[in-house]
């Protein structure tokens, strides 16, 4: 049953039952947008191209609030049927991790950079427009919001925005021009000037900008000066009071997540390997656990390590069971991609982590926002790129620990990243414009 408050639209591509990453975010803001005196109203394509499909999820969505669906052509379609993989499931980027890319899927990519901008998405724009006009008159919506990638949801807002000069908060999950897989598009000088020009103009006509980091905050100034707020993500309470968890008996290193070429950390594996021969005993105790797309370079390296005898690989977990898994590993491995724009990086992945209970060993730019955070909080220790000494040092020092019966995180405060109260912060942004 709807509760009576104020009424907020969020234009979403990702929605449950959609599994994957970019679920999380406006799932767990949702949820408490009650508390705050708002009433959340999610409009969602009914068939996207989901990464993952989690019906877990579906018991974070709160009861009675309104989920107005619209179907969406994805020409992604056309590629699938052509290469007969019919099944496959397709990220935003469509920047493939695989060994061998073929002329059509070089051709889709340049299509998908030159020909769909900003992205595939964008063929429901227009009639999401149309629909959701008549529904913002009909029904007293205060304010819009639109999340994305896929960054065709901000074009709806800019299009509602000029339409009805109705209240929209446009939030950026990741960047749009500066976001890591960017420049392997394809684009053409246009089109990169196209995609410039609509940034620019979403940016600058959004009454308020959210974005997940300082950096991404920083890079966007200079096109909107008047409001961008720092909303990171965080952890749900819920989840992390769900009890105690036994520990693995092994001395567990789980990734969960994809793990992608960018991705590969390169660092922790060569530290494994050396502390195999310095340490013996880690031989009996070592598990490598990676939860999620495993891309074929971090399959190369742990087989070229000899790590590939230690190796668990799990293809997909329901998030509830993602979560359990978390808290039962003895260490936690967060990897920053190695791209230009790693130091921006605040990956939600992280704030999941910091919810678990367990110590965390990053791999990334020992100068970015994710470093920051993890010494702030305490609960684990970033590690560069080439930096081997500290690579070992660190899981030297976890594995005496674990081998006392003592490796825990020393947590300091972290309520400021739970989800409730990040969620009280965007309703105070929604309350200011």
């Amino acid at each position: 049953m709807r509760l009576s408050g104020k009424k907020a639209l969020i234009i979403t591509y990702y929605w449950p039952p959609s599994g994957g990453a970019g679920v999380f975010r406006w799932l767990k803001f949702v949820k408490y947008f009650r508390a705050y005196g708002w009433e959340p109203i999610i409009y969602t394509p009914e068939n996207p191209e989901a990464p993952a499909v989690d019906e877990s999820l579906l018991k974070d969505i709160p009861d009675g609030i309104e989920v107005i669906k619209s179907r969406i052509w994805e020409p992604y379609n056309i590629y699938k049927f052509i290469t007969g993989k019919r099944n496959q499931r397709i990220g935003v980027s469509f920047v493939s991790q695989g060994k061998k890319k073929g002329f059509l899927h070089g051709f889709m990519v340049w299509l998908r950079g030159n020909l769909l901008i900003p992205d595939p998405r964008v063929f429901w724009v227009r009639p999401s427009v149309r629909k959701l006009e008549n529904y913002i008159k009909q029904n007293n919506i205060e304010a819009i919001i639109t999340t994305g990638p896929p960054h065709s949801m901000h074009l709806i807002g800019l299009k509602l925005k000029k339409r009805l000069n109705i209240k929209w908060i446009a939030d950026f999950r990741d960047p749009w021009t500066n976001i890591d897989f960017y420049k392997e598009l394809k684009l053409t000088f246009i089109a990169d000037r196209i995609h410039h020009r609509l940034e620019k103009k979403v940016i600058g006509s959004a009454d308020a900008i959210l974005v997940v980091s300082e950096q991404m905050k920083q890079e966007y100034l200079h096109l909107n000066p008047k409001r961008i707020d720092v909303i990171t993500n965080g952890y749900d309470e819920e989840e992390v009071s769900s009890g105690p968890t036994r520990l693995d008996s092994k001395f567990s290193i789980a990734h969960v997540g994809t793990l992608n070429a960018p991705r590969n950390p390169n660092i922790l594996w060569k530290a494994l390997s050396e502390l195999l021969t310095e340490m013996p005993s880690l031989k009996d105790d070592l598990l490598i656990r990676l939860v999620g797309q495993v891309d074929f370079s971090v399959r190369e390296s742990l087989k070229e390590l000899n790590l590939d005898q230690f190796f668990e690989h799990i293809e997909f977990l329901k998030h509830d069971e993602a979560i359990a898994l978390q808290k039962q590993s003895q260490v936690l491995l967060l990897v920053v991609n190695n791209t230009p724009n790693a130091s921006g990086i605040l990956t939600g992945k992280f704030f999941e982590y910091l919810g678990s209970g367990r110590v965390v060993f990053g791999v990334g730019p020992s100068n970015g926002n994710l470093c920051d955070i993890l010494t702030k909080t305490g609960v684990g220790e970033m590690v560069d790129y080439n930096d081997l000494k500290k690579a070992k040092q660190i899981i030297t020092n976890y594995y005496y620990s674990y081998k006392s019966n003592n490796l825990y995180p020393k947590v300091g405060n972290i309520e400021e990243y739970s989800r409730r109260s990040l969620t009280g912060k965007i309703i105070e942004v929604i309350e200011k414009v």
